[in-house]
């Protein structure tokens, strides 16, 4: 077997030395031309050769080797973790890698990092999240998207809401030549400001049209007037209307009772992204808006409705199907909860996981410990 050893291509030259100084000693030589042939210190010779007569093949193995005693250890670990669960120190908005040194007093700040990375711990990147503490949560919800999935025949679904306060500034703008001869659109820091509208739009469901009207402010009388309008389009027809939550939307019984082929649906409280129109004001902001420069207030005007015009031309309807999400941070969970704080609707971006608990846990307790299993509805 050591032959074997000693001829084998992959054999690791610590294990080749150890098998040559056993047959050669076998084959009668000296410890001191064993340890010159070999190119090894004589002693080298003696610890193998007694080891390999003590112990066989079993003694040419390394023993393990203690190494050096961590400097920290999980002890150090719960440390951080528990002081990431404290505010940070006054003045300071968020925890950082030198404060949380610098607080524990003993651990390196590289050690802090290296422990953040391997439990994937971010403190920079942040999330938002919204919470509907709406008791009619699920039955609000499912009307809404029961409107656009299954809409009741021979009626029109349109979703409502107003996009205020679009500013219209006035900006240098034109095409910028970089050193490198990479050409970029570009526009000034500087700008000035011409006034601002507010945009009242419907989007019809079933079409993906939109009806929009400007105006300086956003009270009833405007959202009323706007209506009007809406349903003077849709003569002798059933209106369902989606809204959002917003004080002018709601105790208008006394136009509802003039209108009786008008319906509204509100979305529950916390979750106007529900309205489908909110999905055109940023196709509407992306597209139009962002990096345009105005002159005057009726020019935004203009502007608006030329691309509304444009829009209806080639519109379609939203199509609401299931995706499969990828981010690389979990997104928060969106929940409501009962008198008896009992999970009663959750929604998630990602199919259920068992550590993605409620916000407000400690982070600990979200590295350690699995969730209960929740009423999914």
């Amino acid at each position: 077997m050591l032959e074997a050893c000693c001829r084998s291509p992959v054999t690791l030259q610590r294990d080749l030395k150890r098998a040559r100084i056993v047959l050669l000693a076998a084959a009668g030589r000296s410890t001191r031309s064993i340890a010159k042939e070999v190119g090894v210190q004589p002693r080298i010779v003696s610890l193998w050769r007694h080891r390999f007569a003590d112990l066989g093949l079993e003694g040419l193995q390394s023993k393990p080797r203690p190494g050096k005693q961590p400097i920290y250890t999980k002890s150090t670990d719960k440390r951080i973790l528990k002081l990431l669960d404290k505010p940070p120190p006054a003045g300071f908005a968020r925890w950082t890698g030198p404060l949380l040194a610098g607080e524990l007093g003993d651990v390196d700040v590289q050690y802090v990092w290296r422990f953040l990375r391997s439990h994937k711990i971010d403190l920079v990147a942040r999330k938002s999240w919204c919470e509907s503490n709406d008791p009619h949560f699920t039955a609000k919800a499912a009307d809404v998207v029961g409107l656009y999935v299954a809409p009741p025949e021979k009626a029109i679904v349109l979703c409502v809401d107003e996009k205020p306060s679009i500013q219209a500034l006035e900006r240098a703008q034109g095409y910028l030549k970089l050193p490198n001869g990479r050409a970029l659109t570009g526009q000034s820091h500087d700008y000035k400001r011409h006034g601002t509208t507010t945009l009242f739009a419907a989007l019809e469901v079933a079409t993906g049209k939109i009806i929009a009207t400007h105006s300086k402010r956003r009270r009833r009388i405007e959202f009323l007037g706007f209506m009007n309008s809406v349903t003077a389009a849709f003569p002798n027809r059933q209106l369902h209307v989606i809204l959002d939550n917003l004080n002018t939307h709601k105790k208008n019984e006394a136009w509802l009772k003039a209108h009786p082929n008008v319906k509204f649906h509100f979305t529950p409280t916390s979750a106007s992204w529900l309205n489908q129109v909110e999905v055109w004001f940023s196709i509407l902001q992306g597209q139009s808006l962002s990096g345009a420069s105005f002159t005057t207030l009726k020019q935004l005007e203009q502007h608006i409705d030329a691309y509304i015009k444009a829009y209806n031309d080639k519109a379609e309807p939203f199509v609401w199907t299931r995706k499969k999400v990828r981010q690389r941070r979990t997104p928060p969970v969106i929940y409501s909860l009962d008198e008896r704080n009992k999970l009663v609707y959750l929604i998630q971006a990602r199919p259920w996981r068992p550590d993605a608990l409620r916000v407000g846990q400690p982070i600990s307790v979200f590295l350690n410990v699995k969730t209960p299993a929740a009423d999914k509805r």
